[in-house]
């Protein structure tokens, strides 16, 4: 197999307002064509969405400051607000029975039921310490409605599109795609992370031909 040639291309500062499908139009358009992909990072999507939160503005309960102190340390819902965020995303009952599913998974060595219970817009929360500047101050929530945000990309410029959460580990997350994608493909091309995770300024990743 081919090897895939990968544009990451930089744009400006995407703050939220923006029309992210208006965006990736302008920064596409002369480049990418019928057969391509286009790759957006789903953590700038949801920041045009305006979907981030300065921890100071959020009032975390007393479920969220207890619950708080059980995930693992390198995670986002480490802090009060970070949890009463995901509290308020998905309901505290969902969110307990997260976490008590958890708690029984780790004892049988089993990881992860947390975030499968509490789903993905839980998971895919980014605390203060996970988003590039200027929002590291923020946490930033999943887009909303990504698979609607994919598919109007795709009917704007009639190129297949994907909203991914990947990161250096090699992990890719498909939150949102246009109509006929085929999923482990794109895992496969996009496992390197061509657009990395801190300060590249390159949320949107054109893989030209990509299917071949």
């Amino acid at each position: 197999m081919r090897t895939a040639a990968k544009i990451a291309i930089r744009t400006h500062l995407l703050t939220p307002g923006e029309d992210i499908v208006e965006v990736v139009e302008e920064y596409t358009k002369n480049i990418a064509e019928v057969g391509d992909l286009i790759a957006i990072c789903e953590s700038v999507v949801a920041i045009t969405q305006g979907r981030l939160v300065r921890p100071k503005e959020v009032k975390a309960g007393a479920l969220a400051s207890f619950l708080c102190r059980f995930p693992a340390r390198h995670g986002s819902l480490t802090s009060p607000a970070g949890m009463q965020l995901a509290i308020n995303e998905v309901g505290p009952w969902r969110i307990l029975l997260g976490a008590a599913l958890g708690a029984l998974g780790k004892i049988a060595g089993k990881k992860g039921l947390f975030y499968y219970i509490a789903g993905r817009q839980v998971a895919l929360i980014d605390d203060v310490a996970g988003t590039m500047p200027p929002f590291e101050g923020y946490i930033v929530l999943g887009p909303k409605d990504p698979a609607r945000v994919a598919r109007a990309v795709w009917e704007r410029t009639g190129v297949d599109t994907v909203i991914v959460d990947v990161n250096d580990l090699g992990c890719v997350d498909i939150v949102g795609a246009s109509p006929g994608i085929k999923n482990q493909l794109v895992k496969r091309l996009l496992e390197d992370n061509p657009s990395g995770n801190y300060d590249q300024q390159t949320p949107i990743t054109l893989i030209k031909d990509y299917l071949n």
